[in-house]
């Protein structure tokens, strides 16, 4: 019997990926799996339909979230699990991220029309539709437009961190995000860590109270898988692991299906849900 799979990071039209929840689902079954978690950049909006086409499909869906913090002015992000979608506070904190990314591109706008790429907003929303903008629809908007510059090329000349287009986010501290997902009865998980990030600040996160580290990313080596295991032994954490699919110019399709981690995981974060409300 083959070991029951699951896929821990997927993204939708919702937020910077380009399907819908429903035919991610899909396409989730087609490749083996037997469960996700829709992660949705600050959007929450997708797992209830997630949720209808896991039923027809025979998926478990993980309701979840991706939210950033700001950790000695670096931004990491954080994938929230489990987490109530009909909690009050959750959602207006949400809203409030989502505006702040419109203003956030309307500042991106102004300097990309100062180096002589002109943009809409009106057409950048459009590009977003469903979805919390983002950078992403703002690199689909100048490929689009005709600019002789590719989608990756957008990120590495004009609105990757440090170029002259770049506009942070709105800075939220550790505390605060994973206080909201904890407020709406979920666990912190630090999300692709990769080789960069200090372990300094990665303890400062553990210190604020996170769940677990996502082990298992495209992005890891082996040795960077094992290296994270290595911290959620030592700290007691949970770990997490997925695809990070996006679908669209990221073509990430060959990821969904093959970066997985064992469905076990899943009830593992489970019962220390359990264990956490007594």
């Amino acid at each position: 019997m083959m070991e029951q799979r699951a896929d821990l990071h997927v993204h939708t039209h919702h937020s910077d990926g380009s399907l819908s929840p429903a035919d991610l689902v899909e396409r989730a079954r087609n490749a083996g799996l037997d469960a996700i978690s829709i992660t949705d950049h600050d959007n929450i909006n997708g797992v209830s339909e997630a949720l209808t086409a896991g039923e027809r499909h025979n998926v478990e869906i993980v309701s979840g979230v991706e939210l950033s913090a700001h950790v000695d002015g670096r931004e990491v992000h954080v994938l929230g699990y489990f987490i109530d979608t009909s909690n009050p506070t959750l959602g207006d904190f949400l809203d409030f991220l989502r505006k702040e990314r419109v203003r956030r591109a309307e500042r991106m706008v102004e300097k990309l029309g100062a180096l002589n790429i002109h943009l809409s907003m009106e057409k950048i929303l459009e590009i977003a539709g469903f979805a919390s903008v983002g950078r992403p629809h703002i690199a689909n908007a100048i490929v689009d437009a005709g600019y002789n510059v590719s989608y990756q090329e957008v990120f590495s000349k004009y609105i990757g961190f440090g170029c002259p287009a770049y506009v942070e986010k709105v800075h939220c501290s550790p505390e605060e995000t994973l206080s909201m997902i904890n407020e709406s009865g979920g666990l912190s998980f630090l999300a692709h860590p990769g080789t960069m990030l200090p372990e300094r600040m990665v303890l400062q996160l553990i210190k604020a109270g996170l769940d677990g580290i996502e082990t298992v990313h495209p992005s890891h080596s082996f040795e960077t898988t094992m290296y994270y295991r290595g911290i959620v032994h030592q700290y007691y954490l949970l770990e997490s692991g997925g695809s990070d699919f996006h679908g669209g110019r990221r073509n990430d399709y060959a990821a969904l299906g093959n970066v997985t981690i064992p469905l076990s995981v899943v009830e593992t974060m489970r019962r220390r849900l359990i264990v956490q409300d007594k």
